[in-house]
C-alpha cells in the first residue's frame, strides 16, 4: 500500500482552494459537498463556479494566499492553470504544515483525490495513488452499475436502528446473525422500493422475533424484471439487484446466457419460455408457478425479454398475486422496439420523417392477422411490429392491401442488440423474400417507414467481438 486510506472530516472546516478555473471550481463544489467551508483565491473565476459561489459557505479572495490565509484550514488544494504559482503556494502550504493537493503533479502532493462513488452515507472511494486517473474513473464506473443510488437509504435506515438493536440483542453473535438477515432479506427491498412504512414494519417484527428467540417466517415476493431486448449492459441497476436477490427465476427463450449468467448462482432456474405455436408451459399455469413459490417463502424472480408490459402479459401475471396479497416489484425494461431499432441505426421518430410510433403485435388469431388499419396507416408514422416474423409474408400483402405503397421501407431486426444481430432493410414487397433467403430465426422485430432511410447515415453498432474487424486502428491515446 503506497498510500493511507482515510476519510477527512470537513465539516463546518476550512478548506482552501486556489486558482479559479474548471478544476478548481470541481475542487470547491467537492469540498462543500461534504460540509466545508470554502475559501477560493483567485483573480477571477469562471462559469463553471455558478451557483457555489452564491452560497454562504464559499468565500472568494481575488488574489493570491498568504501565509496567514492558510492558518487554520484544514487543507489546500492548487489548481490554477499557473503551473508556477501552484508551486509557489504548495511552498507556503509545506510552511504552515497545511495538507496540500496539487492537481496533475503527484509529486507535489501530501495527498491524492480518489475517484469517488457516492451513495452518502456510503461512500466508496478508489485511489491510483495519482499514477493513473483515468483508470481510477472506469474502476468507479464499474462500481456504479453494482451499487443502486438507493443504497445511501438504506445504509440510513440502518443507523437509525443500530441503538435499538443493541438493546434489544444482548450478544454480539445475536446481533451480527440479525443484520445479515436484515441485510440480505425483504427490508432492504421495501427501503430501497421507496415503501417506508412496510421497511419498519418488517425490521420490528423481525427484531421482536430476534428478541423473543422466535424464527420469523419471511414473506415471499415477485420480482417480474423486464431483462431489455438481448445486450446484458442494457439492463438497469435495479433489474441487476433484484437478479442477485432472487431464490428462484422463471425465465423465457427470450433471455439469454450473458443476461441468464448475472442471476444469483445458487438460485433455482426454470424455464418457461415459449415459441410461436408450441407453449412449453400454459401462461395460466406460470402465473400459479409465480403464486405458489411465493406462497412457500421464496424471492421468485420472472425475467421477462424486453418490457414486461409491452407485449409480455406482464399484467397477467401479476394480477393473480395481487389477489392473492403477495407483494411484488415491477421492474421496466428497454422494450425492443426502442433497443432494437437504436441499435441498427433508427429512430422512432424524427422531424423530418414521422411523429408518431406505434407498437403493434403481429400475432395471429385463428389465422387471421387482426389490426386497426386505419390507425397503422397513417402518413408521417412508424410502424414497430411484434413478433411478426411467423406470419411475415401475410402481414406484408396485409399492409399493400390496406393501402399501403409497396415501396414503404420495412427493416427487420434479428437478435437486436446482441452480437449476433443482422438487420435486413427492404421494402413491403420484397422483405419477405429477403428474409427467408437469410433464413431469419427471431427473435426479430419489423420497423416499418421512412425513418428506415436513416439507417444509412445513423447505423453505429457494431458486435465487440467483431469491432476488431470492422473498425480502423485506432489512433494512439493522448496522454
Amino acid at each position: 500500500m503506497d498510500q493511507l486510506p482515510i476519510f477527512f472530516n470537513v465539516n463546518n472546516r476550512c478548506v482552501a482552494v486556489l486558482g479559479g478555473g474548471i478544476a478548481a471550481a470541481r475542487k470547491a463544489e467537492l469540498a462543500m459537498r461534504a460540509g466545508a467551508q470554502v475559501k477560493v483565491f483567485a483573480a477571477q473565476l469562471c462559469e463553471e463556479f455558478g451557483e457555489i459561489k452564491e452560497s454562504e459557505q464559499f468565500r472568494f479572495v481575488p488574489r493570491e494566499p498568504l501565509a496567514q490565509d492558510l492558518d487554520g484550514c484544514a487543507l489546500l488544494y492548487c489548481a490554477s492553470e499557473n503551473i508556477e504559482q501552484n508551486r509557489k503556494v504548495h511552498a507556503i502550504a509545506q510552511e504552515v504544515r497545511i495538507p496540500c493537493n496539487v492537481v496533475d503533479m503527484p509529486e507535489l502532493c501530501d495527498f491524492t483525490m480518489p475517484s469517488i462513488v457516492d451513495r452518502s452515507p456510503v461512500v466508496i472511494a478508489i485511489s491510483t495513488a495519482g499514477t493513473s486517473p483515468i483508470l481510477g474513473r472506469m474502476i468507479k464506473a464499474r462500481l456504479e452499475t453494482l451499487l443502486p443510488a438507493a443504497y445511501g437509504r438504506v445504509a440510513a435506515f440502518v443507523g437509525r436502528y443500530r441503538k435499538k438493536v443493541g438493546s434489544s440483542l444482548e450478544s454480539f453473535h445475536q446481533r451480527r446473525r440479525f443484520w445479515e438477515r436484515i441485510l440480505e432479506g425483504p427490508v432492504v427491498d421495501l427501503v430501497l422500493a421507496g415503501h417506508q412504512a412496510e421497511a419498519i414494519a418488517e425490521f420490528d417484527a423481525q427484531l421482536d422475533a430476534a428478541a423473543s428467540g422466535a424464527e420469523h417466517r419471511q414473506q415471499g415476493e415477485v420480482y417480474l424484471v423486464g431483462a431489455g431486448p438481448g445486450d446484458p449492459d442494457l439492463l438497469t441497476f435495479k433489474a441487476l439487484r433484484l437478479m442477485q436477490r432472487a431464490d428462484v427465476v422463471l425465465y423465457d427463450r427470450l433471455i439469454g446466457k450473458g443476461i441468464l449468467n448475472l442471476v444469483r448462482r445458487d438460485a433455482e432456474r426454470i424455464y418457461v419460455g415459449k415459441l410461436p405455436q408450441e407453449h412449453t408451459v400454459p401462461q395460466s399455469e406460470i402465473s400459479r408457478m409465480l403464486l405458489r413459490l411465493a406462497q412457500e417463502g421464496k424471492r421468485v424472480l420472472r425475467l421477462k425479454g424486453g418490457d414486461p408490459f409491452v407485449f409480455g402479459r406482464g399484467g397477467e401475471e401479476i394480477e393473480l398475486l395481487a389477489e392473492a396479497g403477495i407483494p411484488f416489484q415491477v421492474v421496466p425494461g428497454i422494450t425492443a422496439a426502442s433497443g432494437c431499432a437504436a441499435y441498427a441505426g433508427i429512430p422512432l421518430t424524427h422531424r423530418d420523417h414521422a411523429q408518431t410510433c406505434i407498437f403493434v403485435t403481429g400475432h395471429s388469431k385463428d389465422g387471421q392477422i387482426d389490426l386497426d388499419w386505419k390507425v397503422l396507416l397513417q402518413p408521417r408514422q412508424t410502424v414497430a411490429v411484434y413478433m411478426g416474423l411467423e406470419h411475415l409474408a401475410g402481414l406484408m400483402r396485409s399492409f399493400i392491401g390496406k393501402g399501403a405503397a409497396p415501396s414503404l421501407p420495412v427493416a427487420l431486426i434479428d437478435n437486436g442488440t446482441r452480437p449476433n444481430q443482422q438487420v435486413l432493410t427492404a421494402t413491403l414487397d420484397t422483405i419477405a423474400e429477403k428474409a427467408a433467403k437469410a433464413g431469419v430465426k427471431g427473435p426479430a422485430i419489423l420497423i416499418i417507414g421512412s425513418v428506415v432511410r436513416l439507417r444509412e447515415k445513423l447505423d453505429w453498432y457494431v458486435p465487440e467481438e467483431q469491432a476488431h474487424e470492422a473498425a480502423p486502428a485506432a489512433a494512439p491515446a493522448a496522454e
